[in-house]
């Protein structure tokens, strides 16, 4: 695997990437997703990826051909697998979402009731779904690719407060780039 020179610099970023990997590949052991992570350049102790593994709910499961590996929930499916939940009450829900702002937005912008968030790669399905996880009222949808979410939000006025909050949410430490 030839490796990528993607800056991992927080521990969201690093925990999409392990969900993406567990999501792509199988994986028996730590042992051997910390070597995966070390072919794309990110360095972890064996703690550290355990700890990762439990905030992201990874579970052991049986693999079609027997095997145990590890599985994160699906997102879009209730986050739910053998038993093991993302959180569920609205608060939790909300706080997640404006954490992985903090942690993996880079820039925002929006105009007239869209909002686009760039994230680093790999990392826009992850925050696309703690959105869609919020149940916000005023979103009318989200559509994630690899570094970037475009959100639908039902006015202009809807698309402007969410692009505040997530400014805030970022500690505002992202400029203010609007295109109404």
């Amino acid at each position: 695997m030839e490796k990528e020179t993607l800056a991992i610099r927080t521990k969201a970023a690093r925990q999409v990437r392990i969900a993406r990997i567990l999501a792509t590949q199988q994986v028996a052991s730590q042992a051997e997703l910390a070597r995966l992570l070390a072919d794309a350049g990110i360095e972890t102790t064996q703690a550290t990826l355990s700890r990762d593994l439990v905030e992201i709910n990874a579970q052991k499961v049986r693999a079609p051909d027997g095997s145990l590996v590890y599985a994160v929930p699906p997102e879009g499916a209730g986050g739910v697998i053998q038993g093991a939940r993302v959180p569920s009450r609205p608060e939790q829900l909300a706080a997640r979402f404006e954490k992985l702002c903090d942690e993996l937005v880079i820039t925002v912008e929006h105009t007239r009731n869209l909002v686009v968030l760039r994230t680093p790669a790999g990392g826009a399905q992850y925050l696309a779904a703690a959105l869609d996880q919020s149940f916000l009222p005023t979103v009318l949808g989200s559509v994630a690719g690899d570094d970037t979410v475009l959100i639908i939000m039902r006015t202009d006025d809807d698309a402007s407060r969410l692009a505040r909050q997530v400014r805030r949410a970022a500690n505002a430490t992202l400029p203010e780039v609007d295109h109404d």
